[in-house]
């Protein structure tokens, strides 16, 4: 091993290779403003994952409380937030295809 690990710690990958092209800065006009751009939706994509992790929370939390009706209200409110962000790619769509029957399987199951 061309390393040492320390308390399990691996070092990056930098440290591995110091003279390594994969850590360069953006040095043209074009290459910094893709990456303000890059930075920028990465922050919008991370609150729309947060807001998809909302939603189903808000459905889980009507499904623990018992009341079936208001569980079926909660999951078709935040349906559309689950497609909309599968739609936009954000999330995979089999993810939020599973997400939305696990749900309402979920549902059906309730007494």
């Amino acid at each position: 091993m061309p390393y040492m690990v320390v308390a399990g710690i691996v070092p990056a990958f930098r440290s591995l290779h110091p003279d390594s092209r994969s850590f360069r800065i953006a040095n043209t006009a074009q290459a910094k403003k893709r990456a303000r751009q890059a930075a920028q939706l990465r922050v919008h994509n991370m609150s729309q994952r947060s807001a998809y992790r909302t939603a189903v929370k808000k459905v889980r939390k009507a499904i623990d409380a018992g009341d079936k009706a208001a569980a079926q209200s909660a999951l078709n409110e935040n349906m559309s937030v689950i497609d909309s962000l599968a739609d936009k790619r954000i999330v995979h769509k089999n993810k939020a295809a599973r997400h939305k029957s696990r749900l309402s399987a979920a549902i059906k199951a309730m007494a």
